[in-house]
């Protein structure tokens, strides 16, 4: 592929979520989109809706043959890490002569020219990639390309032709973000993961070392305090914290169910900040991302108006139900600091009410590296249930399943729960807060438990009303 020189294009796994931006992006050139995936989802609709044409089988003679007889110089297949290599598919190309990139790859293609504001971090970086191109799509115009689908602009991509900036968030898997050239790096926070890519924690610190230093010496690396980075003789560097330093959020305080807090950028503080995802993780990601910000020339006034009016990203503390007796919240986290983060906003918020948890592990790998954490954290909450460990990529691993993690957690109320038997578990007893935390597939869950808590909760509240 030279340059973007090509006018078809084959996705295999185009409803992920990063792929999903880059088809996005292909579409808007008018370039033709084609895919795989396993199932529909909102996103592949989405896609096809702007003409793009996706197959759901592994089966080689479904490939449309409008792609096929485009000729093989003008096209490119797009894969990425988490497809297996013996993927009918992706075999079938790999075998006749197609080009095959990572996803990677051909987004360090697309963003050449740009000047690329790059966020990184285990926990945290779609988040504040999210926040940061709403703070610049208010204000001076970006491109992003995001991790979530930002419920602001209902999307994972923003295009705008007149900018030179381009958000992306970076991600640390398969060290794919070393394949970035950020004129600004932001790196929200480092913890072991992907220890299945890395093999021990110290490889995978010293890989956001080596992403970091990719920064242009004219731009700068911003980063959270608990990020263990050695500075690089040439970079400028920023530091932010939780009330303390010249960079920090302070005041944390909660009302009505909202964050309030003031920011302190150096010089400027940006006080009375309203915002609608609580924690103290998220408003250290609202710092991170207004500190770009304010680099790029926008003004304070700006930046608050954008945090006040940014609404959340799906998937990220989603609220589905708000009421005064009942509250549903679904969220990806999938690690055991992402846990502790979610649950800790949760007893933050509502400290009097009883906390149930619906955890669906993610990987066999993760949930074997991580046990011991991931056992400390679904310990905090009042009652769980929990799923079998969804393996991705993976195959299982001997002696790692989701019995073994639920021995390990210290709670009187857990019991293992499978996707068929979920919903009407669950629906069993009454509850105060509910979560459901996971990577995997367990967002296909969040409609049928929102009908049916909202059905109990009506019928309780019908019931209430007649003994009165």
């Amino acid at each position: 592929m030279k340059g973007l020189d090509i006018n078809s294009v084959f996705f295999v796994g185009i409803g992920g979520i990063g792929m999903s931006a880059i088809a996005f992006y292909m579409l808007s050139k008018n370039i033709q989109v084609y895919g795989y995936d396993r199932v529909s989802s909102k996103i592949t609709k989405e896609l096809e809706s702007k003409g793009a044409r996706i197959i759901y089988v592994d089966e080689t003679e479904k490939i449309d043959q409008n792609f096929l007889d485009a000729g093989k110089e003008r096209t490119t297949v797009i894969y990425t890490p988490a497809i297996p290599r013996d993927h009918n598919i992706l075999s079938y190309f790999l075998d006749n002569g197609h080009e095959v990139v990572k996803r990677s790859d051909l987004l360090q293609r697309i963003l050449k020219g740009f000047k690329i504001l790059a966020v990184a971090g285990t926990h945290g970086k779609t988040t504040t990639s999210s926040i940061l191109a709403h703070i610049l799509n208010e204000s001076i115009g970006c491109n992003a390309f995001l991790g979530g689908i930002a419920n602001n602009f209902s999307s994972n991509y923003i295009e705008n032709e007149e900018s030179e900036l381009a958000v992306v968030e970076a991600d640390e898997f398969d060290r794919s973000f070393l394949k970035l050239d950020p004129h600004i790096s932001l790196i929200t926070s480092v913890e072991a993961d992907h220890l299945d890519v890395y093999g021990e924690e110290e490889t995978f610190i010293q890989v956001f070392q080596e992403f970091s230093e990719l920064t242009s010496s004219n731009g700068m690396v911003v980063k959270c305090g608990s990020v263990p980075l050695i500075e690089k003789e040439g970079l400028s560097y920023v530091t932010y914290a939780y009330e303390e330093g010249e960079n920090c959020v302070r005041n944390l305080r909660y009302k009505n169910h909202n964050s309030f807090f003031d920011l302190n950028i150096g010089p400027t503080n940006i006080q009375e900040v309203q915002f609608k995802l609580p924690g103290k993780y998220n408003a250290l990601n609202a710092l991170g991302a207004s500190i770009v910000a304010d680099r790029l020339g926008v003004e304070a006034s700006q930046i608050k108006t954008a945090l006040e009016s940014f609404s959340g990203i799906k998937r990220r503390f989603e609220y589905h139900i708000q009421k005064d007796d009942l509250v549903y919240i679904d969220d990806y986290a999938h690690h055991p600091g992402e846990l502790d983060a979610c649950i800790g906003a949760v007893r933050d918020l509502y400290p009097e009410k009883k906390i149930t948890v619906i955890f669906q592990p993610h990987l066999f790998s993760r949930t074997r590296d991580f046990m011991d954490g991931f056992a400390r954290s679904l310990s905090k909450v009042d009652q769980l249930y929990l799923m079998d460990i969804y393996p991705a990529r993976e195959i299982p691993i001997i002696g790692i399943n989701s019995a073994v993690l639920l021995e390990k957690i210290e709670l009187k109320k857990k019991q293992l729960v499978s996707k068929e038997d979920l919903i009407n578990d669950v629906l069993e007893r009454p509850h105060e807060v509910v979560l459901s935390l996971g990577a995997g597939d367990i967002d296909r869950m969040v409609e049928p438990l929102k009908k049916g808590l909202l059905s109990i909760h009506e019928l309780i509240k019908e019931q209430d009303e007649k003994s009165t």
